[in-house]
């Protein structure tokens, strides 16, 4: 174990050249980011999500009955034995081989039980109450957040001359300020990455977890080998977007219709703005090309800067879900209202329904129907994201 400790912890590989980690060791004078402080965000992260269930519990939850969101989920399906056994331990989405021979064992015509499988699944599906709670806790650690990140950075030189990111790097100065920041991000991301198995299960679920992984490395990545400052600015960055596409969804749910299309405009708006040209023109600018002129190149500042890549390339699929979203919006607002969050059934479906859906019907009322599908699906484009 020691033998891959000293390994991992090569200083070559963390540090520039010339530099030691006796260098950073903290003195009366001088204070530097340890490896070791980043221990404590793993308590804070178990915290963090006790105090998320307590706000839900207790604030998000109050505010939604508020609202007049319902507490009730889905309609649920008829019990029956045999179907649940199938649900349960076989599939949950039969094929028609064994539809057919549902429907002859039970006496029920086919489109009952697919009926009844639709419904079971939406059993599993959080109500409208528990989205709105999941959001409302969300949008409030985000604006939190960057409400800090901004105060904090306004008082940094670096925020205006990211330059100074560099200018004697490594040997910079850690405060409390800065020390706090970090904690509370990498907590929270950290509550996000295991909370993710028990959250609302998305349809970008690999995507978010990818993008959870890459913003904990670059957070421990900067707080170790003492990029903090140019840290900050991504943090801050990236929390901006993420406080509207909350505030949208908690409008959505709502059923404040206007009020979701004028944040989901500005979250398009931010995002893209922000995603697509302040972050490669002002982070990846100064993280490549300044830090390359100023410091040079060394093993760790090419990972660094590889997650920063690919944290881009993350914008920019999400940036397509955005435009592909607000167009299929402005399109079916033509025949009706705009509703930006509001996707079709092949794009995102957290409840599965059509308009011949609304119950399963009981095999002395076999029948079939013909009716139009509908829609009732959600679509969360990132994290910030969140």
């Amino acid at each position: 174990m020691a033998g891959i400790l000293v390994w991992f912890w090569n200083e070559r590989f963390w540090l520039p050249h010339n530099v030691t980690w006796a260098d950073l060791k903290n003195t009366d004078e001088s204070t530097f980011p340890q490896a070791e402080d980043l221990y404590l965000a793993c308590p804070l992260a178990f915290c963090m999500f006790m105090i998320r269930l307590v706000f839900e519990r207790f604030i998000a939850r109050p505010c939604a009955l508020g609202l007049k969101i319902q507490a009730n989920g889905p309609q649920k399906a008829q019990h029956n034995a045999i179907l649940e056994k199938v649900f349960t331990a076989i599939t949950k989405h039969p094929d028609e081989k064994r539809l057919e021979g549902l429907s002859k064992q039970l006496d029920w015509d086919v489109r009952t039980i697919q009926r009844w499988f639709r419904q079971r699944r939406n059993q599993e599906k959080p109500s409208t109450l528990a989205r709105f709670c999941e959001s409302m806790w969300r949008f409030t650690f985000y604006l939190y957040i960057f409400t800090y990140g901004v105060r904090f950075l306004k008082k940094t030189p670096w925020l205006w001359n990211t330059r100074e990111c560099w200018y004697n790097y490594p040997y910079q100065p850690l405060t409390v300020d800065l020390h706090y920041y970090y904690i509370l991000e990498l907590s929270f991301y950290l509550s996000l990455l295991f909370s993710q198995f028990t959250d609302i299960r998305r349809k970008d679920f690999l995507l978010m977890f990818l993008h959870h992984v890459a913003t904990i490395s670059l957070i421990t990545f900067s707080y170790v080998n003492n990029m903090a400052r140019v840290g900050t600015l991504v943090m801050c960055l990236h929390d901006a977007a993420d406080v509207l596409l909350e505030a949208a969804k908690m409008a959505n749910y709502s059923k404040c219709q206007r009020l979701c299309n004028v944040l989901f405009v500005m979250f398009a708006l931010v995002f893209i703005s922000s995603r697509l040209g302040v972050y490669p023109v002002w982070i990846l600018n100064t993280t490549v090309f300044e830090s390359w002129e100023i410091v040079g190149p060394y093993p760790s500042w090419w990972v660094f800067n590889m997650l920063l890549i690919l944290l881009q390339a993350l914008h920019t699929f999400w940036s397509y879900l955005i435009v592909r979203t607000a167009y299929r919006a402005i399109s079916r607002g033509k025949a009706g209202k705009w509703n930006p969050l509001h996707v079709s059934k092949d794009d995102r479906s957290d409840i599965e329904s059509s308009s011949d859906e609304d119950e399963v019907l009981p095999p002395s009322q076999k029948h079939h129907t013909n009716g139009t599908n509908g829609t009732n699906g959600y679509l969360s484009l990132c994290p910030d994201e969140h």
